[in-house]
């Protein structure tokens, strides 16, 4: 059995099978012009090799593929279906089109997504990290010679250029509105405080309630409606029930809303209900929900926006020497007042 090397090369494929590297990459680009045997044993060492086609098929063939991938948790939720159609503008503008991945936020599905484009061929992509902290992702990420956007989670510790939103100042001033309101037991329910966003968004409570001199109160078990309808049970019956909940992310803010309905306990009467994330529904329930909103789109387009500038620079140009756009892009947020924090209906 032929033994695999770590990064097989083209040549090493042509030498193995061969024949020259110009066959190779006709058989990588579909096989047109090549002998049915030549063809068949020139993927036989493709796949004992493991060689996975890369820039250096791309740059023998001379052409893009014109695919770029976009690799996120999940497409159902609203933030990340919002951001696809906003960065599928900008690839079909630049006569591209957007491969989306799911990941469900599993490291390993997220691993197989990057390597499925990789051996598509893809132009680049954008991605939203399961674990923006993994260093198997990130070495991944910087050994591949193509451009990489991150969006809404950076990848630590990189010179990768992303897309966030100001999690801790969007946070920190929802918090602040609370207090502003005389509310002084605010609890927050975080859900997966393990991600980026969440743990900026609870930095931003923590500064804003030690600041004021309040006690933080964190509750991370709401991940679903079950969980959160337990959590607001449990909360709402404790001698000194908190006065206002602050989730999170919308769907935790969904669960919480239900629950507290569920449970007759009035908003904003017996405890304020304040969201981080709009939501399409959150302006026509009753009372209508406040929240913190972020520019959804704007992380899809400026995104895919950084993308084509990297893809469409010229060849050989030094990405590290003067680029053209910061490391960095940061989002502003919106507080969007409405009844649920006991804002008046004429605050919005």
């Amino acid at each position: 059995m032929t033994k695999k090397s770590k990064h097989p090369t083209l040549s090493e494929v042509a030498k193995k099978a061969g024949v020259g590297t110009t066959t190779v990459s006709r058989v990588i680009n579909g096989g047109e012009r090549v002998d049915p045997k030549t063809l068949a044993r020139v993927r036989r060492v493709i796949a004992n090799l493991g060689y996975h086609p890369n820039e250096a098929a791309r740059v023998l063939k001379g052409a893009r593929t014109r695919t770029i991938g976009f690799v996120v948790p999940s497409i159902a939720d609203p933030f990340f279906s919002s951001c696809a159609e906003a960065a599928q503008a900008i690839a079909r503008a630049n006569d591209s089109l957007l491969i989306v991945i799911t990941t469900q936020n599993d490291p390993q599905a997220e691993l197989e997504g990057v390597n499925v484009l990789t051996r598509r061929r893809a132009d680049g992509f954008i991605i939203a990290p399961a674990d923006s902290k993994s260093k198997t992702l990130r070495d991944l990420l910087q050994s591949l010679s193509m451009p990489i956007v991150a969006m809404d989670r950076p990848i630590a510790d990189s010179t990768i250029p992303s897309v966030v939103a100001d999690n801790f100042a969007g946070a920190r001033h929802a918090t602040e509105h609370l207090i502003q309101h005389g509310y002084k037991r605010i609890v927050c329910l975080t859900g997966e405080a393990s991600l980026y966003t969440i743990h900026e968004r609870i930095r931003g409570y923590r500064n804003a309630m030690r600041s004021s001199g309040l006690d933080c109160m964190l509750d991370t078990s709401t991940l679903d409606y079950p969980s959160a309808h337990r959590a607001v049970k449990r909360l709402m019956a404790a001698p000194e029930p908190p006065d206002a909940i602050f989730t999170l992310k919308n769907s935790a803010t969904i669960h919480t809303f239900e629950a507290l309905q569920e449970l007759n306990i009035l908003v904003p009467d017996q405890v304020a209900l304040l969201g981080y994330d709009d939501f399409s529904l959150a302006g026509t329930v009753r009372p209508s929900i406040t929240v913190v909103q972020q520019p959804i789109k704007e992380f899809g387009r400026v995104a895919a926006e950084l993308l084509f500038e990297r893809l469409l620079r010229p060849h050989g140009s030094d990405q590290d020497v003067s680029p053209p756009s910061p490391h960095q892009v940061q989002l502003k947020t919106c507080l969007i007042r409405r009844r649920s924090c006991g804002c008046s209906s004429s605050m919005g």
